[in-house]
Formats: structure tokens, C-alpha cells, sequence
């Protein structure tokens, strides 16, 4: 009699098992391939685009950036600021380098100078109103306005240079160099000393008759020497000038005066205190034309 469960292939326990090699099919369980893709790529299904992760700190870098932006252009308005002081202050440094350059004893020789011109235009300011006081005073009016009168006259006649005149100052010598001396030099010389207090001037060379120095004295560069006011004059040169030594020498010496251009040029100047000066050169009268005294 033949065994039932042979056929059937079922196990005493009523499960069915498959010949040994081959799998049983289950409907239950998918498997999807190992491989890099579905069998068919062009019928994978594409992915769903994921939602982009919300930035929680965007707001906070909006912020940082903003800050970030005002700060540099506070910034940048700061540095315009400072730039623009530079440039003032380089501007007033540049117009104030004649005496920055001075040394500190040039320094306060000048401000001495400037303090002694000052008392002496004081000075003067008190003589003035003591004559206006005798000439307002009565019976000795006349007697003052006369003498007054007297001396405008020989003041006059010194500052016209139609009067000889004495007095102290400084002898000024001018010795050329390897190049020769120019009238502008003499020019710049005679203004520096007026502009120092300077009251007459005569000017003398090697040859010729010493000149005396006016309002309308004119300097001209000639072959082998300078004119002036029509005398032709030879070098070395030699102003006599009458007026506060210490002040006038100052105005020579100052730098980038007429000492340090002459000495640039590889010429001399020399200068001498003299307790007693002679100007005894006189210039011609003048005929005036056109100028009258306004009334």
C-alpha cells in the first residue's frame, strides 16, 4: 500500500514543501532590485521636489548685513572728515612756511624787532599830539606852528633826499660771486631796508658818484655794472642807509631774504652796525607835471 503524503508532497503537519531547488512564489512579498536602478529607468517615477528647509536664521543676516552697511558708511564719512582737515591744515602749513622754517633765535630777534618798532611808532604818536596840543594852546600857537613848520620842512627835505642827512644805521656791501649781481637783488635790498624803518639811502660802487635813493630811484642791469637814476655803477656795492640798525639788519638775514638769495648765487653781502652813518648825496629836484596838492 503506497504512502499518500509521497504524492501530495504535504508534510505530516499539513504545510506543503517545495522540491528541494526551486522557490516557492509568494504573492505577499515584492522584492525590488539591488541593482542601481528599476529594470526600466524610463519608468522609475521621479522624485517628489522636497520643500526647500526654511532658513531660520535669514532674518538675523539681514540684520547683520544692514548694521554692516551703516557702519561703513559712517565710516566712510569719517575718513572724508579727516581727509578734508588734512588737506586745510597741509594748506595753512604751506602759507605759513616762511617763518616755520626760521630758527628759534631768528624767531625772537624779529619779534624784538617788531616790539622796539612798536614803541617807537608809539613814540611818535605821542610827539604828534604834544604839537597838536602847543599849536591849539593860545598865545604860544604861532611860535610852535613855526617851529613845527620848520621841522616838516627838514623832515621832508631828508625823505626827498634834497637835504644831506646823519644818524645811526648800517653800512651794506654787496661783493659778487662767480656770477654777477643783479639789480633786482639791489631792488629787494632798498625795499627790505624801507620796509625795516629805513629813512634815507645812498648807494656808491667802484665807479661813479654815489646816488642818493628815493621814491622814484630806478635799478638797471647794464654791461659790466648797474644804473641807477642814470649813474652807472660798478661792484662791489655799498648801501649807507640810516635807520634802527638791529631792525633793518633782521629784514636782511630773515630767511629767503636778500642775504640767503645773493649768498645762493655764490655772492656776499656784508653788514655793518655804524653808530654814525653819512648820507650826504642829494637828489635832483623834481619838477612835478601833473601831481598837486589836494585842498
Amino acid at each position: 500500500m503506497s504512502n499518500p503524503n509521497r504524492n501530495s508532497g504535504r508534510s505530516p503537519s499539513g504545510s506543503s514543501t517545495a522540491p528541494s531547488g526551486m522557490h516557492s512564489p509568494r504573492k505577499d512579498v515584492t522584492r525590488r532590485p539591488t541593482g542601481t536602478g528599476w529594470p526600466d529607468e524610463a519608468k522609475r517615477p521621479a522624485p517628489a521636489p522636497s520643500p526647500a528647509p526654511a532658513r531660520a536664521g535669514a532674518p538675523a543676516a539681514s540684520a547683520r548685513r544692514n548694521r554692516f552697511s551703516s557702519a561703513g558708511v559712517f565710516i566712510a564719512l569719517l575718513l572724508g572728515l579727516l581727509g578734508f582737515t588734512l588737506v586745510v591744515q597741509l594748506k595753512s602749513n604751506s602759507e605759513e612756511t616762511g617763518l616755520a622754517s626760521a630758527r628759534q633765535e631768528d624767531l625772537v630777534r624779529i619779534l624784538a624787532d617788531l616790539e622796539a618798532r612798536e614803541q617807537r611808532l608809539r613814540q611818535e604818536i605821542s610827539g604828534l599830539e604834544d604839537s597838536q596840543r602847543q599849536l591849539t594852546s593860545g598865545v604860544e600857537g604861532r611860535q610852535a606852528a613855526l617851529e613845527e613848520a620848520s621841522r616838516r620842512a627838514d623832515e621832508l627835505g631828508v625823505l626827498a633826499g634834497t637835504l644831506p642827512a646823519q644818524g645811526p644805521g648800517l653800512t651794506v656791501r654787496f661783493e659778487e660771486g662767480d656770477q654777477k649781481l643783479k639789480a633786482a637783488a639791489l631792488l629787494d635790498a632798498v625795499q627790505e631796508l624801507r620796509g625795516a624803518g629805513a629813512e634815507a639811502m645812498q648807494i656808491s660802487g667802484t665807479g661813479g658818484d654815489p646816488v642818493r635813493i628815493v621814491a622814484s630811484t630806478y635799478f638797471l642791469d647794464t654791461e659790466g655794472g648797474i644804473t641807477v637814476d642814470g649813474e652807472r655803477l660798478t661792484g662791489p656795492y655799498t648801501i649807507d642807509v640810516i635807520g634802527e640798525p638791529r631792525t633793518m639788519e633782521t629784514a636782511l638775514k630773515i630767511p629767503g631774504g636778500v642775504v640767503e638769495s645773493v649768498g645762493n648765487d655764490n655772492g656776499t653781502v656784508i653788514v655793518q652796525e655804524r653808530d654814525v652813518v653819512e648820507v650826504s648825496a642829494r637828489a635832483a629836484p623834481t619838477n612835478l607835471q601833473y601831481a598837486r596838492p589836494a585842498s
